[in-house]
């Protein structure tokens, strides 16, 4: 299997399918998964000639269960590690929830600077802060967190059953079709990853601001966010991302919930697809 190292000694693990001479499509994926989240969207831009690009995070999937660097900074160093070792120019960066956060930091400190990043997309995606504070009153509130790092200590493997038939993709909606496969898979992924990456993940991606991050980012930059998230709630997050880049454009999607890239992949895909060629 293919491996990057960064320069802490971290193990990353990577996919690369496609054309290396088409445009690269970079895909960074969502807490506690890993890049096989991004399986449909890969095989969708990879039947359209584009050379796609996805990794597990550093302690989730398949990469290194290390006990350290398990923050935002470190997320983004790693996916510029991947990059750099693969010379992606011109790439298109799509990130989902706390992959969102990865693409807005990696895109400002890393992408950008090197012209790397042609645009950028952040779905469903936890910037610019979750946590609620005295300067973000719409956030959530710490024991919301501190509910989920004692559940995750407690019993991670039903805490991490209990997440996607539930909330994740709206399956605890009235009337949603509840789809055990993509539950089991959602279980899967997230059971390959280590416990301490993922307890250490929840302070990364709820405390983390990124105001800043967004505002540095000035390529074409694509938010994208159901209006029934329930994980990451649509008004402190893809509305206010939108009014803090600088080349921001905002769709949102009536009763999508926040795993919308697979329960309405075929919508999903399509938005991307325009975006990438537009």
């Amino acid at each position: 299997m293919p491996f990057v190292a960064t320069q802490d000694g971290v193990e990353i693990f990577y996919k690369d399918w496609g054309p290396k001479d088409a445009q690269p499509i970079v895909f960074h994926h969502g807490w506690p998964l890993s890049s096989d989240d991004w399986d449909t969207q890969m095989l969708f831009f990879l039947s359209k000639g584009y050379r796609v690009v996805a990794h597990d995070r550093r302690g989730h999937g398949r990469s290194a269960q290390v006990d350290f660097g398990h923050d935002m900074d470190h997320y983004a160093a790693d996916a510029a590690a991947v990059v750099d070792h693969l010379d992606l120019r011109n790439a298109v960066h799509i990130g989902h929830s706390t992959g969102g956060g990865q693409v807005a930091r990696y895109v400002a400190k890393h992408g950008e600077p090197a012209g790397r990043v042609a645009k950028a997309v952040l779905v469903s995606a936890v910037p610019p802060l979750m946590l609620k504070t005295d300067t973000n009153l719409g956030g959530l509130p710490i024991g919301v967190f501190d509910g989920l790092r004692q559940a995750l200590a407690a019993n991670r493997a039903q805490f991490l059953l209990d997440l996607p038939t539930g909330p994740f993709y709206g399956y605890n909606r009235p009337g949603v079709k509840v789809d055990q496969g993509v539950i089991q898979n959602w279980w899967r992924q997230g059971m390959m990853g280590g416990a301490n990456a993922h307890y250490e993940g929840i302070k990364a991606f709820s405390e983390t601001d990124q105001t800043e991050d967004l505002k540095a980012i000035s390529v074409p930059t694509l938010v994208l966010h159901g209006e029934d998230d329930q994980i990451v709630p649509i008004d402190n997050s893809g509305r206010l991302s939108v009014k803090l880049l600088q080349n921001g454009t905002l769709k949102t999607y009536p009763g999508y919930p926040h795993g919308m890239l697979t329960t309405h992949a075929d919508v999903i895909n399509a938005d991307l697809l325009a975006f990438v060629k537009g």
